[in-house]
């Protein structure tokens, strides 16, 4: 019987409403006690004083590339890099070569996340074949397969007539749709934020009407149907504003942000760096505000990386010819710490629930928690740690990351999953 007990840290817990120093002892892979003064006989002893010990991160939307994009990103690559960041579970995006739109990719995929036995990877297969907006894919035959969600992601499903069918397909399969939420119409050729700075910059813009529309779009049709939809990287004032009140009248919509929208603005692409081009852009002052207040409120209620591998040599051309995207699994805790945690605009309690309980509630999988009797995903916090975001550090074949020289404050020391250390500083 494999034995570890972790003593003298302080639990951060939001599910078991739990924020004070106590033991937790794990038996083969699983909690089995949570306490002060447990008897640890026979365990191996890891001292978390001055730590915070929370459960493993969930991370609902990750590009791991593979199949299809291994000179960016592999299962493997992808996740020794979510293990250094605290990331214990990912669901992984569909738009593979080829696509993840039918059984034996999902299969594929999950064999090559059992050989790299770091982390819980589960798959988002497509809504449609070919991600080509036109035909379903089987998504009964895909839920018992083993993905979670279905989704498009990187281009919008831009036929409504379609969006509702998967959404009261994927209600009946019960598996949650997310959409990507861009009218591609108004962003036809965009490279960034609409407005002034693109101007000065002689790009062309991507308005934030592009998102809203859709995000008012999905709502309207989840209310129809039933079905629960996640609107993912949601970047805009208006779209916090739209789930705000779609929320208030009870229709089943979820939503995430990412760590570079709550904290980067359009000025972050002054100088041209193409690590500050994603879609959806980078947008203003205003709307990092409003992010950040959806976020304390719980109208947001997860923060996901869209960790999105390229090669130097794809990122190192014109801003106009660079391919949209950025890394963030190793940075996304120390990012979310250091902007929000450390400067008290959330506890640590509600960093967690936003990073890991309500994003695997939402997912419907059994992590997020520091229950006894569910899987021992545990990481180790040292909240005063300052380090610096360095390229040749990165466990991810990609080093297009936007907070490369950023110091930050708060680092995750260990990542335990199922009960074995997958990472160690």
């Amino acid at each position: 019987m494999s034995k570890l007990l972790i003593r003298n840290g302080h639990i951060v817990d939001p599910v078991n409403n739990l924020d004070q120093e106590m033991d937790l002892l794990i038996e083969n892979g699983v909690i089995s006690k949570v306490g002060k003064g447990i008897n640890g006989a026979g365990a191996e002893v890891i001292d978390a004083k001055g730590k915070l010990v929370m459960p493993g991160l969930v991370d609902m939307h990750v590009h791991f590339r593979q199949p299809g994009g291994e000179g960016k990103e592999t299962i493997l690559t992808g996740s020794q890099a979510a293990v250094r960041g605290g990331v214990t579970s990912v669901c992984t995006m569909p738009n593979t070569q080829p696509v993840t739109d039918n059984r034996q990719i999902v299969e594929f995929i999950l064999a090559e996340a059992k050989k790299a036995e770091l982390l819980h990877l589960y798959p988002a297969a497509a809504i449609t074949k070919g991600l080509e907006g036109k035909e379903l894919t089987e998504i009964a035959d895909l839920k018992a397969a083993g993905v979670v969600a279905i989704t498009d992601d990187g281009r919008s499903v831009m036929n409504a007539e379609i969006m509702r069918r998967a959404m009261e397909y994927a209600r009946m399969c019960g598996v949650v749709v997310i959409s990507h939420s861009e009218d591609l119409s108004l962003t036809e050729h965009g490279v960034m934020n609409e407005g002034i700075v693109a101007t000065r910059l002689g790009l062309r813009g991507m308005p934030n009407m592009s998102e809203a529309v859709m995000v008012a779009r999905e709502i309207l049709l989840a209310e129809l149907t039933g079905a629960h939809i996640h609107c993912t990287h949601i970047s805009t004032k208006e779209s916090v504003d739209l789930i705000r009140q779609a929320k208030a009248k009870g229709v089943r919509v979820t939503c995430d942000a990412t760590p570079h929208h709550l904290t980067l603005t359009e000025e972050s692409v002054i100088g041209y760096n193409t690590n500050m081009k994603m879609n959806p852009p980078l947008r203003t002052g205003a709307d990092i505000e409003a992010l950040r207040q959806g976020l304390k409120e719980g109208i947001i209620d997860a923060v996901a990386t869209d960790h999105a591998p390229h090669s130097e040599s794809d990122k190192d051309v014109e801003f106009d010819q660079a391919p949209f995207g950025v890394i963030g699994v190793e940075t996304s805790f120390g990012v979310m710490a250091t902007e929000l945690a450390a400067t008290g605009k959330l506890t640590w309690k509600e960093l967690v629930l936003r990073m890991s309980a309500r994003p695997a509630e939402i997912l419907g999988i059994p992590a997020g928690t520091l229950s006894v009797g569910k899987p021992a995903d545990v990481i180790l916090v040292d909240p005063n740690k300052k380090w610096r975001v360095k390229a040749e550090e990165f466990c991810s074949k990609s080093k297009n990351s936007p907070f490369i020289g950023r110091e930050l404050q708060g680092k995750v020391v260990t990542t335990i999953c199922c009960g074995k250390v997958v990472y160690k500083e």
